[in-house]
């Protein structure tokens, strides 16, 4: 849908149209109604870019089946959980968050938006094996994870996901499996919040509309915007900004001047997926299977095959595969994106990643490079039986890689969602990968308590935020909450309609 409203001098500009502008600005209306908003958004639709279902995995990332979070065993065998305690943790808020939005009217249909599928972690070999063990042990002792399953069964494995073991050879193999994992079209969500948005007294969005240039002007800022139906530009004034461009955020917050974007570059990663149709195959495999991570990838490449489920639609993916870009932005992307990125500020830091990250640099020649057959191997790791006809080639989203100067030294980074805010509070980036769209309520959660930390300090805004996300201000990893965990948890399931 299009949008062409706007608010002159808004209390608030969101940069974009995704899932994290998405989930604060529908979260500071609702704290505070009188607040003002402006959305601008390059795409003539909303949530094209990262957000669109197509060019991301849509795992519900809960910490259940990403091996990424649990790389290693320690020195004693055990493998330490607490990441994925806290991911777990954030997730709920977003379901809360949700489910609340849909009680009362913001978003309708939940299953347009989020599906129950089982997560699973499979792995192969003796050494992988045992590390699951000891993954299951650590995780299955903490109340988030009480329904989790292990078993190195193929019979059982081949209940859970039969092209897992379909065709394949004598080996060790196990796999984890918790019934309570989802499928999120983020796309979808965050486009019902924004139509939301839209109907709400002092809100307005502009889709088709670029913002060139982000300006001081005393206690906020001035942004420059070009509508590129007319090549018009236009110029608003906010209070504070808030840049969720995708990969468009690191232009914007060079050319915002603050120091905390000195130094920062970007490494565009561009996405493909495997896609199968075929209605035989989608109707039997009913999972989220995450494997083990590829030797040199970046933690967002780790394979997994998966159920998604778009408009209504079921489909199979696999990947994602890596494949060599300059562009920043999928749709709205220019092949200058990252030559004209480079500054003299980031050069060093650039060249530093070069030299410290060849076997990344490597990897991302490889994946360039290869042809259908070297994908098939790859997915002949989770399904042996697997034939080429039956699957195609897709491009998807770009993710572009933040790179920062870390303790003197270059630092990439590789994992998770960052943002960047001055120290004046006036202006807030993001930066980073997936899997931020899924803990998205939590990010934008800590930007509301750093920069309108006065919307949280009366007794109307805690309740207010208390109606929205109940275990803000509750501690739900600690065992004497548990009780209370499953009951704000159920609540939810049942409102989204996962039960």
């Amino acid at each position: 849908m299009k949008y062409s409203t706007h608010i002159a001098n808004p209390d608030v500009i969101l940069i974009g149209s995704g899932v994290m502008s998405a989930n604060l600005g529908a979260l500071l209306k609702r704290l505070e109604p009188r607040l003002s908003l402006q959305v601008y958004e390059v795409t003539e639709d909303l949530a094209q870019e990262s957000s669109n279902g197509w060019n991301n995995a849509g795992t519900g990332h809960a910490g259940i089946c990403e091996l990424s979070y649990t790389p290693k065993r320690e020195a004693d065998g055990t493998v330490n959980v607490r990441k994925v305690i806290e991911i777990f943790e954030q997730f709920e808020q977003s379901k809360q968050f949700w489910s609340y939005a849909v009680a009362s009217g913001m978003a309708e249909n939940p299953r347009e938006f989020i599906n129950p599928v089982p997560h699973l972690s499979f792995v192969h070999g003796s050494e992988q094996v045992d590390f699951l063990k000891a993954r299951y042990t650590g995780m299955a002792a903490h109340h988030f994870f009480r329904s989790m399953e292990y078993s190195t069964d193929r019979a059982t494995i081949g209940r859970w996901a039969p092209l897992l073991v379909e065709g394949r050879a004598e080996m060790p193999i196990a796999a984890t499996k918790m019934d309570a994992g989802t499928d999120v079209n983020f796309g979808n969500i965050s486009a019902k919040l924004f139509a939301w948005l839209a109907r709400q007294e002092g809100c307005g969005i502009a889709s088709n509309h670029r913002v060139v240039d982000l300006k001081k002007a005393g206690a906020g800022w001035d942004v420059s915007i070009k509508d590129l139906a007319t090549n018009e530009i236009r110029h608003n004034k906010a209070k504070f900004v808030f840049v969720g461009a995708g990969g468009g955020s690191l232009h914007l917050l060079q050319k915002s001047g603050i120091a905390e974007s000195k130094g920062l570059g970007g490494f565009p990663i561009g996405g493909q997926w495997l896609v199968c149709d075929k209605p035989e195959l989608v109707q039997r495999h009913r999972a989220k299977v995450y494997g083990q991570a590829l030797d040199a990838a970046p933690t967002m490449a780790v394979p997994h095959l998966d159920t998604r489920v778009l408009d209504g639609k079921k489909t199979l993916l696999f990947g994602p595969f890596a494949a060599w870009t300059t562009k920043f932005l999928h749709r709205k992307g220019s092949w200058t994106d990252l030559p004209f990125s480079i500054k003299p500020d980031n050069f060093a830091t650039l060249i530093k990643i070069g030299i410290h990250n060849i076997p990344l640099v490597r990897y991302l020649i490889q994946q360039g490079t290869q042809s259908m057959a070297n994908r098939m191997e790859v997915l002949h790791i989770f399904y042996p039986n697997a034939k080429a006809e039956d699957w195609k080639l897709i491009d998807a989203g770009i993710r572009v890689q933040a790179i920062k100067k870390t303790d003197g030294e270059a630092g990439i980074v590789h994992y998770g969602t960052e943002v960047i805010t001055n120290p004046e509070r006036t202006i807030s980036a993001l930066l980073g990968a997936s899997p931020g769209a899924s803990v998205s309520v939590n990010i934008v959660l800590e930007v509301i308590k750093m920069c309108f930390p006065q919307l949280l300090q009366s007794p109307e805004g805690k309740a207010r935020m208390k109606a929205m996300i109940p275990t803000y201000d509750v501690d739900i990893k600690l065992p004497q909450n548990a009780a209370y965990f499953e009951e704000v948890h159920h609540k939810a399931n049942q409102t989204l309609q996962l039960v």
